[in-house]
């Protein structure tokens, strides 16, 4: 139990249902539809896309989803993927021959097809209850009257303006500066295209003039974009890979999604026995940086579009990772096993929502880079994702950027499960720290005790390339110890990553939600 003389927040106890997420607005409209009768997949859609007006540097309808879904009645777990692919024209060597060594957010290239939308739609039609109309009204009101920016949405955005094209400034910006906190950002143009899906479906969008508007703003940056590569976009279901971690099962989406570093992950930090340190001590932190060195060295050779990888069981064997436990020294850091190779990016988000028939979802929504590739386009406004700089363009690698591949993903819902059941449904935003963050999470919860609000308030820290990125909490005596050990200490001013979760209590019938006080939003219940 958290110490009630210290600011703070407490988790959410309710029973008929819940939701977290990053802002308000969002979890209030989906606890509505919960209320009305929707279910958890309403509900979460009906967040997600509000999101995209919330914080639109961060998602929206240009962009892409993962989710997992576990329906009632039931405990079987399917994975969307509702990740677009690059176009069918795309060649890694027309691009080597520019020069080019990486896919950097802006360059037309990045941009892949937006896949969410069609997860959305197909979501909505498979699992839902109350159809498109319903589920998307929240947002298109708020998208047409306006939303209030909110403290993070406005410390994130007050330095992003350089990072939008001339397309996204037409629509993200007033008078040519970006919002400030409180004033009202409206998208009437995406509104329009919210009514047009709800009334049409998936086809409003990746046909016809919404799919032309984005053909055109496509065309004026040079990129290779035809109608039937937004024509074919499929988002496609899967069987979730699964993890353990001391009894508890960790259940992630597969490839394209780093679901498997995750894992791979757990099972590294599962031959140390972390129950026994400091949870926000030196031991501990540093055991975690060594592992995510060596998982993300491996999720940097081997993940990639499924058609294109072949060593998934091996990052998913426990034998890889007592291999790899075993080159972590407890008693100094290591240098990266290699460059990290991949973009580098922070901006996502995640809902996740659990009804009063016990179905749940962990649904994941994101353009990548802040405000994507920058460019949005023309009549619509709809700002387009630079996924594509996920891919890399090493020849013959399975990441390698390609016609009609899907690049490697950061973004990853997750769930756990004990003795057959699920009993959290979660999620930690952040970039390349999301692999990360969902193994310390869950570590928190099955080595601490934390319930989900402490596990999520618990210190950070994640190894980037210029040294080990800390958080402000952590404490003096544990920020000597990880410098002793030879790390190189960097504090940003922003926190690291942002989670959501919602545990079932199945003995009790109660449900337990936290949301990251390093975002706006909250956890609510009914």
């Amino acid at each position: 139990m958290r110490n009630f003389h210290k600011p703070g927040r407490s988790a959410v106890y309710a029973t008929n249902g819940m939701v977290a997420t990053s802002h308000p607005l969002a979890a209030a409209e989906a606890l509505t539809i919960l209320r009305e009768g929707g279910n958890a997949a309403d509900a979460a859609i009906a967040g997600a896309v509000l999101l995209g007006g919330c914080e639109p540097h961060m998602t929206g309808l240009g962009g892409d989803c993962f989710a997992l879904i576990k329906p009632a009645g039931n405990e079987d777990i399917i994975a969307v993927n509702g990740s677009g692919r690059a176009p069918k024209d795309t060649s890694s060597d027309q691009l080597r021959s520019q020069g080019l060594s990486e896919i950097a957010a802006g360059h037309p290239a990045s941009i892949t097809v937006p896949g969410a939308v069609d997860a959305f739609c197909k979501i909505s039609e498979t699992h839902g209850r109350l159809g498109l109309d319903r589920i998307l009204a929240p947002a298109i009101h708020y998208f047409e009257d306006g939303i209030p920016v909110a403290p993070r949405v406005a410390f994130d955005i007050a330095s992003l303006a350089g990072n939008l094209a001339a397309s996204g400034k037409k629509h993200y910006l007033t008078a040519d500066r970006p919002f400030a906190l409180g004033e009202r950002l409206a998208l009437p143009g995406q509104a329009e295209v919210l009514r047009r899906i709800a009334r049409h479906g998936r086809d409003a969008f990746y046909d016809g003039e919404v799919a032309d508007d984005m053909l055109s703003s496509l065309k004026a940056i040079g990129a290779p974009h035809r109608i039937d590569d937004f024509a074919s976009t499929q988002a496609t279901w899967d069987a979730p890979v699964v993890g353990h971690y001391r009894g508890t099962d960790l259940v992630e989406n597969p490839p394209n999604g780093q679901g498997a570093t995750a894992i791979l992950l757990a099972h590294i930090l599962a031959e140390f026995d972390i129950a026994s340190m400091d949870p926000a001590g030196t031991e501990r932190l540093h055991l975690e940086t060594e592992a995510t060195k060596l998982a993300y060295n491996t999720r940097n050779r081997f993940l990639a579009d499924p058609d294109h990888m072949s060593r998934l069981n091996h990052m998913l064997d426990p034998a890889t990772a007592k291999s790899l436990a075993a080159l972590i020294d407890p008693s100094k850091a290591i240098a990266d096993p290699t460059p990290i190779s991949e973009a580098v990016h922070k901006d996502t988000v995640l809902i996740t929502v659990v009804d009063r028939d016990g179905m749940a979802v962990s649904l994941i929504y994101s353009i990548f880079a802040s405000f994507g590739s920058g460019v949005a386009s023309n009549r619509f406004g709809i700002l387009l994702h630079n996924r594509g700089s996920g891919f890399n363009l090493i020849p013959g690698h399975p990441n390698e950027i390609g016609p009609g591949k899907r690049p490697m993903h950061t973004i990853l819902p997750g769930m756990t499960r004990k003795d057959g059941l699920i009993d959290m449904t979660f999620g930690v935003m952040g970039g390349q720290y999301q692999a990360t963050g969902h193994a310390h999470m869950v570590s928190n919860i099955v080595d601490f005790g934390m319930d989900p609000q402490a596990a999520i308030d618990a210190p950070r820290v994640f190894p980037e390339t210029y040294g080990l990125r800390i958080e402000r909490n952590l404490s003096a005596a544990t920020r000597q110890g990880l410098s002793e050990l030879g790390h190189n200490l960097v504090e940003k001013n922003e926190p690291i990553g942002g989670a959501q979760a919602i545990r079932i209590d199945h003995a009790s019938g109660t449900l337990i939600g936290g949301s990251d006080p390093r975002k706006d939003g909250i956890a609510i219940g009914y």
